[in-house]
This record gives C-alpha cells, sequence and structure tokens, in this order.
C-alpha cells in the first residue's frame, strides 16, 4: 500500500480556533450578556444560519452584499449565511409575531458571517449578542436600549466608556435642507467611515460616490465638528434642522433619550452627542448609537445598533418597527486582551487531585465527588504518576487549589490543601464527608474572590 498523505491541519483566513484560554473568557461574556439582557426583561430565541438569499440581500446595502457568503444548496435553491442577527429577526418577527404578541424582546447570542478583509479584532466569522425590541415607536424602548448598552458594560468591568449616540432623522433633515435627500444612501455610507478615512477623504468620496458639490460635502463633513456638552450639542443642532420636518422630529427624539437616561442615572460623560454617527447599514431610521473604550478608542465601536423603523415590512404588512443593539464579542475580547482584563485560564473547575498512589483511585474519587456536590468543580488526573510533574500540570492549566493525598495522609485521616497561587498549604482533616476540606477549599477561594 502507498504511504497515506497526511492534510495540512489549517484554518481559512478570517476564521480561527478556540482553545480553553480564548474560550472561557468568550463564554464569561456571553453569560454576562445574558444576564443584563434578562434584567430587562428579554427572552432567548435562536435561527438558523442559513437564510433564503431573498431574506438577505440588499438589506445591509451595497458593501454588505458584497461580503454575503452566498451559494446554491443541493435543492437548487439560492441561500446565504447570515450577516448579522437583525435581518433574520425581522424575518422572525413577521413570521412569528401574531402568535408571540408585541412588544417582542429578544436576545439572541450566535455567530455571523462576513467575507470582508481581516484587521485586528475582526474576523470573517465572529460573534454577535444581540437585544431587540419589535412592535414599539416609543422614546422609551430607545432610552432602554441606551441603559441596556450602559449596564451591560458596567456589569463587564468597564467604568470609562462612551456611548456616542445620534438620531438619522437629523441627518436626513440637514440633507433635505440642502436639498439632498434623495442621495441619502450614498452619503451616510460615507460619513459612516468619518472614524476611520477622516473629514478630507470623507468628503472626497462624497463628492464622487454620492455626485454632490464639494460644498454640500463639507457642509455635511463639518457635523463631525459639533462639540460641547450634550445641551449644547443638541442648540447647535437647532439651527441646521430647523424648517425640516424630519430634522425637528429627530432633535425632540434626541432630546427626549437624553432626558430619560439621566432620569435613570447614567453620568453625562457616558452618553455623548455626535451627530456624525450614521451606522454604515442602509436600515437604520432614527436612533443610532456606538459604544467606544475610553483607554482604547482606536479599536473602534465594540457595541453598536439603533433603530430600523421598516426592515420587517419588506416581509410582512403589519408595521413591526425595531430598535437593538449588538457587542461585538470578538472585538470587545481583542480589546480587554490589550487592556490585561482577560484571566489567562485553561479550566473552569478550580481544583486539581493529582493521582499518584495507583491503589487509592477510588479515595480519590469519593473526595472529588464530595467536592462536587458542594458544588465546587474537580478534576483528578487520569493517570497515576509522578507528583512534582501532575502539579506542573496543574499551574499551566490555571488551578487556584489542589488537593494533596497518598496512602500515608488517608491512612492518617488527612489531605493537603495546597493554595497554588499563594504557594502555601495547609493539612486538614480527612472525613468521610469531606466538610473540612470543603470548608479549607472555600476559604481559599474566598480570599481570591
Amino acid at each position: 500500500m502507498s504511504k497515506r498523505q497526511l492534510i495540512t491541519p489549517r484554518t481559512l483566513k478570517g476564521f480561527r480556533d478556540y482553545p480553553p484560554e480564548a474560550m472561557i473568557p468568550r463564554e464569561r461574556l456571553i453569560d454576562t450578556a445574558r444576564r443584563v439582557y434578562r434584567s430587562y426583561g428579554f427572552s432567548p430565541i435562536d435561527t438558523p444560519a442559513l437564510e433564503y438569499l431573498e431574506i438577505l440581500a440588499g438589506k445591509g446595502g451595497e458593501e454588505t452584499d458584497k461580503q454575503l457568503y452566498k451559494f446554491e444548496d443541493h435543492g437548487g435553491r439560492q441561500v446565504g449565511l447570515r450577516f448579522d442577527l437583525t435581518v433574520p429577526l425581522a424575518r422572525f418577527a413577521a413570521q412569528h409575531v401574531n402568535k408571540l404578541g408585541t412588544p417582542l424582546k429578544r436576545y439572541q447570542i450566535a455567530a455571523v458571517w462576513r467575507g470582508e478583509n481581516t484587521q485586528r479584532g475582526r474576523y470573517r466569522e465572529f460573534m454577535q449578542c444581540d437585544f431587540d425590541t419589535i412592535g414599539t415607536r416609543s422614546i422609551a424602548a430607545d432610552v432602554e436600549t441606551v441603559l441596556v448598552v450602559h449596564d451591560l458594560f458596567r456589569a463587564i468591568g468597564f467604568s470609562e466608556f462612551t456611548i456616542r449616540m445620534n438620531n438619522r432623522m437629523v441627518l436626513g433633515g440637514l440633507l433635505e435642507r440642502l436639498d439632498l435627500a434623495d442621495r441619502a444612501t450614498p452619503v451616510l455610507r460615507t460619513l459612516d467611515k468619518l472614524g476611520k478615512i477622516g473629514p478630507q477623504r470623507v468628503a472626497d468620496e462624497m463628492t464622487e460616490i454620492a455626485a454632490i458639490t464639494r460644498q454640500q460635502a463639507e457642509q455635511i463633513v463639518k457635523l463631525s465638528e459639533i462639540a460641547g456638552s450634550n445641551d449644547d450639542v443638541l442648540r447647535q443642532i437647532e439651527p441646521l434642522v430647523a424648517g425640516s420636518e424630519t430634522g425637528e422630529a429627530g432633535l425632540g427624539k434626541l432630546e427626549a433619550v437624553v432626558g430619560g437616561v439621566r432620569a435613570a442615572g447614567v453620568p453625562d460623560r457616558r452618553l455623548v452627542l455626535d451627530v456624525s454617527i450614521a451606522r454604515g447599514l442602509d436600515y437604520y431610521t432614527g436612533t443610532v448609537v456606538e459604544t467606544f473604550l475610553d483607554a482604547l478608542p482606536e479599536i473602534g465601536s465594540v457595541c453598536s445598533g439603533g433603530r430600523y423603523d421598516n426592515l420587517a415590512e419588506l416581509y410582512t404588512k403589519q408595521e413591526l418597527p425595531g430598535i437593538g443593539a449588538s457587542l461585538g464579542l470578538d472585538r470587545l475580547l481583542a480589546a480587554m486582551e490589550e487592556l490585561n482584563m482577560v484571566e489567562k485560564v485553561a479550566t473552569l473547575a478550580p481544583v486539581f487531585i493529582p493521582y499518584f498512589d495507583k491503589d487509592r483511585l477510588h479515595d480519590y474519587l469519593k473526595l472529588a465527588a464530595a467536592l462536587r456536590a458542594a458544588g465546587i468543580g474537580v478534576e483528578i488526573f487520569p493517570e497515576p504518576k509522578k507528583l512534582g510533574g501532575q502539579l506542573k500540570y496543574a499551574d499551566r492549566r490555571g488551578y487556584r487549589i489542589a488537593l494533596i493525598a497518598g496512602a500515608d495522609e488517608f491512612d492518617r485521616g488527612t489531605c493537603q490543601v495546597k493554595d497554588l497561587a499563594a504557594a502555601k498549604q495547609q493539612d486538614v482533616p480527612l472525613e468521610d464527608d469531606a466538610a473540612s476540606v470543603i470548608a479549607a477549599v472555600e476559604a481559599i477561594l474566598g480570599n481570591h474572590g
């Protein structure tokens, strides 16, 4: 027989594996997001990774259409991988809202795919942690969206972050005054690049792509120069949209959201009005938000979203306005790693039991079972090897505590409880129910927080 040729193990560009050291902090962030979303009354749903292509195509804009993973399936159907969770939600709401009722408050945490250029913290397969409210235009839902984002970042452990907010109706009002309402889509797509390519190149692209004059482009880009407190910004916006019903309505909604967020106790420094925020996806119609880490703003927005009142009308005649936001899990984790906020561990069980006396396996199993019954995670090493090598394994995996007992300890009825982080140990009585060992372990874990 000819020698079998091995396949080189590798991953596609823009995709990656997640070893335990990477997956554990991801799961912790997901757990935090779930907890915060549930605290506001959001319930979980899930939707298929694959949708009919007509569901997805044309919903996020030309750039998003270029990034779609699409193909013909075995049944000859044109299908695509979801590029976000909002468009599938609009389809889901149109399909199920009569049974579920409104307002529909859902969260969904799942992978999405975009064939875009990879960069720091950005991959072609990535996880989104979305929450949305469907079926109401009430400003209370806009306020709540900002509050959820705020509470989410506080729960994750950030104190210095900025939620930047605008309303697309304000931008629409300005474009109306410039007689550019019919070119809103290319203008706003280009404006969304302001933080990436700067005002000069944005103005250049507007004149080229949106076919507007240089003077009009510069007037729009001047939005980025509006600064000051939220009250100052509101006052500066007023003359820019005066006479435009759309713009004045957007200004009123901005004022209402700022007032509501203040009433809920969010400090002004965490919510900043930014009239240049447009969001690149075409389906946004009102409030839009982007969240930046003060210590690492260059990584871009790590939680974004807004109001999309017309998206579901593509699938139903029923009016289903919506608003929500999405936590960019992978980008946020990349930022947290740079800020040394991610603990490097390869296990979630805090306790390790070395198996070095081959005749005492049943005693090790009994001890581990007692700790697990008390709610403490335990790993027993699977083979009877030298103690030193097993302790090196425990240190490499990030265990906090080792319970060391051999024939002598079991005969004496004791167990050594070793705090691996502090390099301290104590001998503890080993009763049948392991109560003293459990108490010693809990005390160490309590000290570590």
